[in-house]
């Protein structure tokens, strides 16, 4: 039961030091390797077709992004 504790206080020190950094530099949390985007995709379903869940998806977005502008 010690070590668990002793690792619960590690992680929580860990984090709160990690936080404090975070809001000291201002900077946006962003990954190690850039993501999709540094290998040239543009969005995570890189497919010709999509399927219909993602078609039906997209058609929403649309809509919700016309109704946004108006």
């Amino acid at each position: 039961m010690e070590i668990f504790v002793l690792t619960f206080i590690l992680m929580l020190i860990v984090f709160a030091a990690m936080a404090i950094g975070y809001m000291v530099q201002r900077k946006t949390i962003a990954g190690s390797c850039g993501g999709l985007g540094a290998l040239g995709i543009e969005k995570a379903c890189d497919c010709d077709n999509p399927c219909e869940k993602r078609q039906e998806r997209l058609r929403k977005e649309k809509e919700w992004q016309e109704n946004k502008i108006i």
